[in-house]
């Protein structure tokens, strides 16, 4: 097994399995000083102002001339601007022959079919954040066991709380994107039933947000206020007796073979590095087919972390409107930054730039290939529901709890995280499972890791392999089966709903 990967005949760089020291020699390029694991080495001498190439792709230009075998980075590799080819649907494909694989599921009276059982507790408005963490620690498993003693097919209670609501214009973009994020959870398959607690004065009113997403109180969702009930403690009391009478409906459900067509994921990578776009990241890209040719559906999102690689999925696209809205949303998010005195290489971070990261040109040619290979169907907002079947776009900031919990509020009932540095994360109601890129992460932070794809760069496994084994545990998983970050108990404070517009 060679030191150095490479990607593709046209690549400037190779990318280091391993440190390299000076002086080692592979495909007559000789290692000119220390290279870090995950960062690249220049094949060839690159001229000033000459384009770098990785995955065939554009990742930067030389900030100054680079000689083979130098260490290319932060100090010599920068940002600049090209043409991209949009090609709008030049490679879209035939539709693959469907396949019918199935999993453990829960099927809701509306013919939805959920991975997990929950009853949740939302808050309008930060105000009621603490009052709704109040009911959701009455049925808490670790602090009080008997409470849902008697009903072992419902999965928690849990509260998902925000810092906004208010201090918002009642119209503006900020406010509707926060009314489609809580009409998301509170109708999510996942949960058998809500209840929503507000404050009573608040911008986020909850009666206008019931009006404004077409939903009515009923058995499984109920509204109430702070002011309206007297108090803090009357609240957290109401709050409790209408658990316990949503309780025995929601133990009602058993778990059946459901096709996996039901199952949408959302495709998500933190804390990145310069293995992620040739490991776990076209892994992923792997499982997805497969769950695709299943009649599954996963959604792409992070827009700012596929800026510089649209291209390649507007190629993609079924129909040309679909590709002209992703290019739409990124002009949006050129002038948002703008307006906001950033700019959209502002990424990679810190850490992505430790493990090999240069520009956000060359992380998103890596993270796009969480999407796999099949043709975009559609691109929503964030948030909206997802209706289409197959491979789609959701428009997110990067940031990954904002970004998976408009996922979530969109319909995806399981997360797949790829992670590079080793983030901890998990969603609720929705499991996640992490994907470690390479296996020094793997044998750090297995706690945290759900499979290891550290195997491909260790020449153990290929990335269709992988991809299978993923797949799979996407079936355990949706039935049932705990991920670790379920396993840890993360998922409610990781509910982060975007914040758009001025805090007033």
């Amino acid at each position: 097994m060679t030191p150095f990967i490479r990607l593709h005949p046209n690549d400037d760089v190779l990318i280091a399995r391993a440190q390299l020291v000076g002086g080692t020699t592979v495909e007559n390029v000789t290692a000119r000083g220390l290279i870090p694991p995950g960062h690249k080495i220049a094949v060839r001498d690159i001229a000033a102002g000459q384009p770098v190439r990785r995955y065939n792709q554009i990742i930067g230009f030389a900030s100054k001339p680079i000689a083979a075998g130098e260490h290319v980075h932060t100090h010599n590799l920068v940002m600049g601007d090209f043409e991209r080819d949009y090609a709008f649907g030049a490679d879209a494909k035939p539709e693959p022959a469907r396949l019918e694989a199935t999993f453990m599921g829960i099927k809701r009276a509306d013919g939805r079919v959920a991975t997990r059982n929950y009853i949740g507790v939302l808050s309008s408005v930060n105000c009621s954040a603490t009052a709704a963490r109040a009911i959701a620690d009455h049925f808490s498993r670790q602090t009080n066991p008997q409470a849902l003693e008697a009903y072992p097919n419902v999965d928690g209670v849990v509260a998902l709380t925000h810092g906004t609501g208010c201090g918002m214009d009642t119209q503006g973009l900020g406010m509707q994107i926060l009314e489609r994020t809580l009409a998301g959870y509170a109708t999510h398959a996942n949960f058998a039933a809500v209840i929503v607690v507000g404050l009573g004065c608040e911008a986020n009113q909850i009666n206008a947000w019931l009006a404004h997403s077409s939903l009515r109180e009923g058995e499984t969702l109920q509204v109430f206020n702070i002011q309206d009930t007297g108090g803090t403690r009357k609240t957290v009391e109401k709050g409790v007796s209408l658990v316990r009478q949503m309780l025995p409906a929601a133990n009602r459900v058993k778990r059946e073979p459901c096709s996996a067509s039901h199952i949408t994921i959302g495709l998500q990578c933190g804390g990145s590095d310069g293995y992620s776009g040739i490991s776990a990241n076209p892994a992923l890209g792997a499982a997805v087919d497969l769950l695709l040719a299943h009649g599954g559906t996963a959604i792409l999102s992070e827009t700012p972390e596929i800026y510089g690689a649209e291209h390649l999925l507007t190629r993609r696209a079924v129909k040309r409107e679909v590709g002209e809205k992703l290019i739409e949303r990124i002009h949006w998010w050129e002038h948002y930054t703008e307006v906001n005195e950033g700019e959209m290489n502002n990424n990679p971070s810190p850490g992505n730039k430790a493990g090999g990261l240069t520009t956000i040109l060359e992380k998103s040619l890596g993270a796009v290939a969480k999407g796999g290979t099949t043709n975009l169907q559609a691109v929503y907002e964030y948030a909206e529901p997802v209706k289409a079947h197959g491979f789609v776009y959701m428009d997110t900031p990067g940031y990954d709890p904002v970004s998976a919990t408009g996922q979530v509020a969109g319909g995806a009932n399981m997360i797949c995280f790829t992670t590079g540095r080793g983030s901890a994360y998990g969603c609720a109601p929705s499991p996640s499972l992490k994907i470690a890129t390479n296996t020094a992460l793997w044998n750090k932070q297995e706690e945290d890791m759900d499979i290891n794809c550290g195997e491909i760069i260790d020449g153990k496994a290929s990335i269709q392999e992988m991809g299978e084994r993923i797949f799979r545990l996407v079936l355990a998983t949706a039935s049932g089966e705990h991920s670790k970050s379920e396993q840890h108990g993360y998922g409610q404070n990781e509910f982060v709903p975007w914040q758009v517009g001025a805090v007033m």
